[in-house]
Formats: C-alpha cells, sequence, structure tokens
C-alpha cells in the first residue's frame, strides 16, 4: 500500500507531524513501513510557458520554443512531440544540476542556440505520466513564472510504501490509514463535503440496470458525461505514484485515484457496450454458472470484484460502478472453482470499503469539479447488512493486556476505529463491528485492536507469575511409567525405535492382524506402503530387524512404546519388543559363538522390563506371527495383558531372519506402583528343595497357586529347578522345586523347616493329589 505525506493530509490534518513520527507510529500500529522516498525537484528548474513554438529548420523532430520564465525569455531546442505554444512546462535553466552528472549548459542543436531544457516528469524526478514533456497546472499551485519548483509543496511530496498483513484490507486506501492514524493521535479526520455538478437529464432516461436478486453484490450505478472533464496533474502525479497511470486515459486514471483513495471499487462501462432497450442503455447483473455476480450489456463486460477491464476512452458517456462483495464469500468461491483473477481481486478479496454510497459521492464530487457532468439519480442495489454485535467485558480485556486501560480510553480507541461503542452494565461493553473490518470475531481481535493504538511498546513489562497447582494426572503418570519403562528397556538390552502409526493394509492382512474398516481409514496415505493405520508395532519392528539384517547387523533388539488402533479406529497403547539373533555379544567366555535367544532367557528380559507377570499357555493364535508351540499369554493379576512368542519360522524366513521372539503387552495393564522399602531380615536364609511327582498335564500354575495360597511367611521364594521322565513314571513327572526360607526375627531350626515342607506337601496333596517322590 503506498501513501504520500500530502495526499494523507487531505483526509487528517498532519501538519505538526514529522514523517518520521508518522513512520513509527504505522509501525507500532501493525502497519508495517517498507520505504520512505522524499521526492525533491533539484535547484534551477522553474516554471517556465512556452510562448512560441516552431519547426526547427534542420530537423523534423525538433521544435524551436520561446519560453517566458518570468524575469527572463529564453529560446530552448525541445525534441517533445507534445510541446505546444501556451504550455506551462517545468524548465531545467543553465546551471542546474538534474543528478546523476547531467548538468544543463548552454548548447546548440543542429546549429541552434538552446538554453535551457523543458523536462519530463521522470528527469525532474517524478513518476513517469508519458513519453514526453511534464504540462503543468494550478492543481499544484499557482503557477509563477520563474518559481523554483522545490518551492510547490504538492509534488515534492514523501512517499511512504506500506507492508500490509492479509487481514488489513481496511487499510487499502487512504482513508483507511487515515483512520488509523486518527485513532492513535486522536485527531479527527477530515469532513468529505458532497458537492456535485449535475446534468440536467435523469439517470432514469439514459440507463436501465436489470438485477437478479441472487446476487452477493452490493452496486451502485451512476450515468457520467466526461466529455468536458481533465484529470489535474497533481492526481495524476498521484496515480503515477501508485503505479496505475495509464496515458491519455483520464477516466481510467480517476477511477483508480478514487478508488485508492477511499477504498471502494470502482469500474466503469461505456454507454455504448451496454444493450439498447427503446433508446434505453440496459445493463444485466446475474450471476454465472460458477456462482460469480457478472455484469452483461452486448456482451460481458466485467465479473464483479473478479475481473475487471481496463476502461477505453473511445467513448464519453459511462456507466460508473461502485461495488462491494463480502472477501470472506468471494475467496471462498474461487478457491473452490479456481477461476483466473484479475488485479481487482487483490483488494476485493481482504476486503474493499462496504460504504458504496460513500465511494461514488466522492467519485462524482471529484470528477464533477474537473469538468464532468453527472446525471441525476441512481440504480442503486444494496442489500442493508446488520452489523455484528460483541459483548466485550473491560476486565477480560485487560487481563488479556495485562495492564489497566480505563473503560473510557477503551471506548475512545473503538469509536475512533469506526466501532460502535455502547456502555453496559457492569463493566460490559456494546460493539458494534463496522462492517470493513470483516476480521474482527472475537474479544481477542477487539483487544489486539486497543493494544495496536496503545501501542506495544507502551504496555509494561511484568515479571512472569505462577501459581504452582496439582498436575499429577494420567497423562503425567503415564509419562513417568513410560521414561521408567524405557530406562528398563534399554538396560536390559534393548533400543528403542519410532516408526509410522501406519502400516500395510495388505501386510497386515497377510499375517492374519485385524485392519480398520475401510470407510474409517486414510482418505491421502503418505506412501503407498503406509496405507493404513497400525493394530500392531510388532510388524514395523520386524520389518527394522529385516532392514538391519540386509545391511549386515546379525543380531538386534529393540522396543517401542506407542498407539495402535483396532477396526472401528479406537487408539490404545502398546509396548512391544523384538529380539532376533545372538542373545549376547561375542567374547571370551562364549569362545566367540554366543547361542541364539531363547524363549526363557526373552522372556525373562521383558519381566525384568515390565515387571511382574504370570506366563501361560496360548489356547488361541490370533496372528501368524505366533509359533505355535513356543507361545504365552502375559497374565497381569489374573487377566491376559499381551503376548510372548517365538516368531513363526516362516514368517522368519520371509524376513531373512534367524531365531526370533516377539512380545506386545498392554501399556496401560503394566504396573505403576510406587516401590516401597521393606526391612529385611538380619537372619541366615536356608536352601530346600523338594521333589514331587505329578501329572504331565497338570500346569506348574496350578502347583505355584497351591504354595502360594499357605501364605508361609517363611518361605520367601520357590521356584522350579529341574523337570524328570523316565519309563517307570509313565504319564507322570519328578519336579523339583527349590525353596528359600528365612524368618525375620530368629534363625530357623531344623524342626522350623520341616513343618513349612510338611506344610507344602499337605496342601499339594489335599488340593492337587501331588505327592513326594
Amino acid at each position: 500500500m503506498i501513501i504520500t505525506r500530502n495526499w494523507l493530509q487531505e483526509f487528517i490534518d498532519i501538519s505538526k507531524i514529522s514523517t518520521d513520527d508518522i513512520c513509527k507510529t504505522l509501525n507500532s500500529i501493525g502497519l508495517e513501513v517498507d520505504s520512505v522516498e522524499k521526492v525533491l525537484i533539484a535547484p534551477k528548474v522553474v516554471v517556465g510557458k512556452v510562448t512560441q513554438k516552431e519547426k526547427h529548420p534542420d530537423a523534423d523532430k525538433l521544435n524551436i520554443c520561446q519560453v517566458d520564465l518570468g524575469e527572463e525569455q529564453v529560446q530552448i531546442v525541445c525534441g517533445a512531440k507534445n510541446v505546444d505554444a501556451g504550455q506551462y512546462v517545468p524548465v531545467a535553466t543553465v546551471g542546474c544540476n538534474l543528478g546523476g552528472g547531467f548538468k544543463i549548459k548552454k548548447a546548440k542543436l543542429r546549429g541552434v542556440e538552446s538554453n535551457g531544457m523543458i523536462c519530463s516528469s521522470t528527469e525532474i524526478g517524478l513518476p513517469q505520466l508519458n513519453d514526453g514533456i511534464l504540462v503543468l497546472d494550478d492543481s499544484i499551485g499557482e503557477l509563477v513564472l520563474g518559481k523554483e519548483l522545490n518551492e510547490y509543496k504538492l509534488v515534492n511530496d514523501e512517499i511512504i510504501e506500506i507492508e500490509l498483513t492479509a487481514n488489513k484490507g481496511d487499510c487499502l486506501s487512504i482513508n483507511g490509514v487515515a483512520r488509523e492514524l486518527s485513532a492513535f493521535y486522536n485527531i479527527p479526520l477530515n469532513e468529505f463535503e458532497k458537492n456535485v455538478n449535475y446534468n440536467e437529464i435523469g439517470i432514469g432516461q439514459v440507463l436501465e440496470v436489470e438485477c437478479d436478486s441472487s446476487i452477493d453484490s452490493s452496486l451502485i450505478y451512476k450515468a457520467v458525461d466526461f466529455s468536458d472533464f481533465k484529470l489535474p496533474i497533481i492526481q495524476k502525479l498521484r496515480v503515477g505514484a501508485i503505479g496505475k497511470y495509464k496515458d491519455e486515459n483520464d477516466i481510467q486514471n480517476v477511477l483508480s485515484y478514487v478508488t485508492h483513495c477511499n477504498g471502494v471499487i470502482l469500474n466503469a462501462y461505456a454507454k455504448d457496450k451496454a444493450d439498447i432497450t427503446d433508446n434505453l442503455s440496459v445493463l444485466h447483473v446475474k450471476k454465472d454458472e460458477k456462482g460469480f455476480d457478472n455484469v452483461y450489456g452486448k456482451e460481458q463486460l466485467s465479473k464483479i470484484a473478479i475481473e475487471h477491464e481496463e476502461v477505453v476512452p473511445s467513448e464519453l458517456n459511462f456507466i460508473v460502478e461502485a461495488s462491494y462483495v463480502n472477501p470472506e464469500l468471494l475467496a471462498k468461491q474461487v478457491f473452490e472453482t479456481k477461476i483466473k483473477t484479475g488485479d481487482v481481486y487483490y483488494r476485493s478479496s481482504r476486503g474493499s470499503e462496504p460504504d458504496v454510497q460513500y465511494g461514488i459521492d466522492y467519485f462524482t464530487t471529484l470528477t464533477s469539479t474537473f469538468g464532468a457532468l453527472i446525471y441525476k439519480g441512481a440504480e442503486t442495489f444494496i442489500e442493508d447488512k446488520e452489523k455484528t454485535i460483541l459483548d466485550v467485558d473491560v476486565n477480560k480485556v485487560n487481563a488479556i493486556i495485562g495492564q489497566e486501560v480505563p473503560k473510557l480510553d477503551i471506548e475512545r480507541i473503538l469509536n475512533s476505529l469506526g466501532f460502535e461503542v455502547k456502555d453496559g452494565a457492569n463493566g460490559i461493553l456494546s460493539v458494534k463491528i463496522p462492517l470493513f473490518r470483516h476480521d474482527i470475531k472475537n474479544i481477542a481481535d477487539i483487544t489486539e485492536e486497543i493494544v495496536r493504538i496503545i501501542g506495544i511498546d507502551n504496555i509494561k513489562s511484568k515479571p512472569l507469575a505462577i501459581d504452582e497447582v496439582n498436575r499429577v494426572n494420567k497423562t503425567s503418570n503415564d509419562l513417568l511409567k513410560k521414561n521408567k519403562l524405557r530406562f528398563k528397556a534399554i538396560e536390559n538390552g534393548f533400543f528403542e525405535t519410532l516408526t509410522y502409526v501406519f502400516s500395510s493394509r495388505e501386510s497386515l492382512e497377510k499375517y492374519n492382524f485385524p485392519v480398520v474398516k475401510e470407510e474409517l481409514d486414510i482418505l491421502n496415505p503418505i506412501a503407498k506402503e503406509l496405507n493404513t493405520f497400525r493394530s500392531t508395532i510388532l510388524l514395523n519392528l520386524v520389518e527394522a530387524c529385516s532392514n538391519n539384517f540386509k545391511t549386515g547387523t546379525k543380531a538386534s533388539a529393540f522396543f517401542e512404546i506407542g498407539t495402535i488402533f483396532n477396526e472401528n479406529r479406537n487408539e490404545s497403547k502398546r509396548i512391544s519388543f523384538v529380539q532376533t539373533g545372538a542373545k549376547e555379544l561375542e567374547d571370551i567366555s562364549n569362545s566367540g559363538k554366543p547361542s541364539n535367544i531363547d524363549f526363557f532367557s526373552f522372556a525373562k528380559k521383558i519381566l525384568n522390563t515390565v515387571g511382574k507377570f504370570d506366563l501361560e499357555e496360548m489356547t488361541e493364535i490370533s496372528n501368524s506371527f505366533i509359533h505355535p508351540y513356543q507361545n504365552a499369554n502375559v497374565i497381569v493379576e489374573g487377566k491376559v495383558v499381551g503376548y510372548i512368542s517365538k516368531l513363526h519360522p516362516s514368517v522368519a524366513e520371509e524376513y531373512d531372519l534367524n531365531d526370533t521372539f516377539i512380545a506386545e503387552i498392554d501399556f496401560d495393564a503394566i504396573a505403576n506402583d510406587l516401590i516401597k522399602v521393606d526391612s529385611y531380615s538380619k537372619f541366615q536364609a536356608s536352601k530346600k528343595d523338594l521333589s514331587i511327582i505329578a501329572p504331565k498335564s497338570l500346569k506348574y500354575k496350578e502347583i505355584k497357586d497351591v504354595i502360594n495360597a499357605i501364605n508361609d511367611k517363611n518361605i520367601k521364594q520357590f521356584n522350579l529347578i529341574d523337570i524328570y521322565n523316565d519309563e517307570n513314571l509313565g504319564e507322570n513327572e519328578s519336579l523339583t522345586i527349590r525353596f528359600v526360607l528365612q524368618n525375620d526375627e530368629k534363625t530357623l531350626e531344623e524342626e522350623d523347616i520341616t513343618k513349612s515342607m510338611d506344610g507344602v506337601l499337605k496342601a499339594l496333596e489335599e488340593k492337587l493329589s501331588i505327592t513326594i517322590r
């Protein structure tokens, strides 16, 4: 967004404020200043008047001009096509330095003396308006012959370029920026006075607009006769400064000028492009097949707020249109349809000025001042839109800011920004949002406006106040448990992995793992191999082992704590393990030939990681990874919470793996109890082996449960250490159980040990009919 100091002065009195201060203010209120350029015409460039022009005798493209400089008349040879007698022009006199080593001297051009140079706009540092000389008029001030142009304040301006964020469409106009400065400096905006020179003919005698009721645009149409219209030079220079100037097209230039002034989007259609019905020019406004508002005459003339054609001034009677479309609606339509947009879309999609009546009044006042005639009346299609109202708690605003801002200051700031504020009870303000602020949605947005105008640098810093509260909950406990399990797994030789929560549907189905229902699955997978949510972590871990094997790593041990999904895409957390190959590193103790991992060694590592659990034989195998004979359910407090198994040999072969063991356990089922320290006995412990005869069909778990049920405090520990079979035993087998006995208060006597062993034998005989070998 480009503004100039003198242009801004027409909307707000900034005569007592320096440009540096204005730039600092713009930066502080969120309108970042990108650059500032000071335009100062060089000394000895003066106002001159061409009194006489004649062709150069020896050059067809040169003219000999007599130029009045007030105190003297000089002869200047000029090659510009547009130079003519009677023109007021900028003249660089002899001795003038135009910069870049370009100094004006007396010269002879094709034998004719020339004393000075009639300048174009660019030669004196102004925006380019044409390929010829600059013709001055009194819009820059009273033209006094011989007066230096650097004394004319309007042309010696300061150009400020502002970088606007996408939500600040309300500042895409001089009026919008002036409104922001008005709020900051508490200076009122200059009043706009409507003063139009009307044609004697009413608009209804020349124009009819047929507008569908379904359109989304707010529209006003005026008929204008531009026959005697001429845009002054100061307006042309300003249009040139914003990069919109079109040579010999004052109608397009004034449309650009007024749009930049007040933010209302203007367009114009030559009267002869409209339909003709009963000597009336007829425009049709209706939606196209994609839902955009379009203007039609003899052909399609524009797509409102999307793409406007440049005005061609071959006709001098025009129909001028002021329009507004809700930017959110517009942007959504463009995104969905992917249609091509023009330059006008930049302004309309960010939010143009919705007060189209203000825009058309400004336009007709300006153009009629410079010779245009306005037909009386207008064709208007504006639907009244209710402004959004927010109830704003002053205390909450101050809590967000972190500083006390008086309620009166809040009201003043909001009112100056165009909000309508009513004071309610209990510190509540009823704030009506102006239509040009479509970005304001809630109290946070209101607070941001207040902070912008106060200035972020004026918000006093305060030390951070922390109110400590009890933050212990399931999430924090799970994090502590997860970290504890990670450390334990690493201690037992496992390396942690982190894999995608996605997997291959084909692989899951191949190995009989459950899969997410198709209607709940991923719509746009990140890769073909990761096309569904994983229902197990083991597939990822086995693939990781296989990838390591392919790079020469013969033994791997991994674990991962992560999320899996069931068929309904409900989440749960698992800790999964895999180990393949040797159970230890090559070492002198194993002669460099370590044995492969086995079921019980793997299970012991899992036990050391997750804590106490029991194992029982699996009665149902749920997937093809599980070995049919080397498997077990993991039991915690009588519930199945996972399984341990050898990887099925056929699967191991597919992945080029040696002996491999897997485990997957429900994370939530793993205890996270605080470990309590108990006192230990100072007396000697005794060991006693007990060999019993039990049926081969009897599970050791049943024997273990009977011994635990005795609740003998002298029995500190017992383990199965040997299983013996021979022909004499038949369907039975000999089990040797080693007991560790210890008392907390005395050294056990032989009779105490015998009593405990007898109690075990008695319980086993009564419950399971087991006897001593």
